[in-house]
């Protein structure tokens, strides 16, 4: 079976700080890699950038891994209703919508997989995940309670909750006993 990964990096992030623990991009690799047999076709990771050099060691791990790296920049938003953050009303908030990068890119390998993974909780991907399933696609949404929107949840075969998946994804630094202990 031919797989394609695509990890929503914005998304995720929140998620990840939401859990209290963060995955490793390594490790996703691998699981999604099984069980033996299946052939990991493409993996993508999309990050909003404050500017070129943000994240830069990050990013550079990524492709050392594997991962096609799309990036925007993050664009400043106002909150709704229009009043400025000086005024009490809100805060401005940044966000690089790259729902159209996900989309032109598994719309693209969409002919030489079977299935694909989709870590993202953006109800922006619900017609995404529907036309990929009309073209004969198994999707299998992986994020978190609370912050996956319930269309995109309902859109996909599968969801699979990442908090199940904490012993199997979480960073092996979060793992480690600490180097000095009390007890001898």
């Amino acid at each position: 079976m031919q797989r394609v990964l695509a990890v929503d990096g914005h998304s995720m992030f929140y998620a990840q700080q939401k859990m209290g623990w963060f995955f490793d991009p390594r490790r996703l690799l691998e699981l999604a890699a099984e069980p033996e047999g299946t052939e990991l076709a493409s993996a993508f990771w999309y990050a909003g950038l404050k500017d070129p050099s943000d994240q830069r060691p990050f990013r550079d791990a990524l492709t050392s891994l594997g991962f096609t790296v799309r990036t925007r920049p993050l664009r400043e938003l106002q909150p709704a209703g229009g009043g400025s953050p000086s005024e009490g009303e809100g805060r401005q908030f940044a966000r690089a919508n790259l729902d159209v990068e996900i989309a032109i890119d598994l719309m693209a390998v969409a002919h030489r997989c079977q299935e694909v993974w989709l870590l993202s909780g953006s109800r922006d991907l619900e017609r995404l995940v529907e036309v990929l399933r009309a073209r004969g696609l198994r999707i299998v949404l992986l994020s978190t309670d609370g912050m996956v929107a319930r269309e995109l949840r309902n859109a996909a075969d599968r969801f699979v909750d990442l908090a199940s998946l904490r012993p199997r994804l979480e960073r092996s630094e979060a793992l480690q006993a600490p180097v000095f202990s009390r007890n001898h």
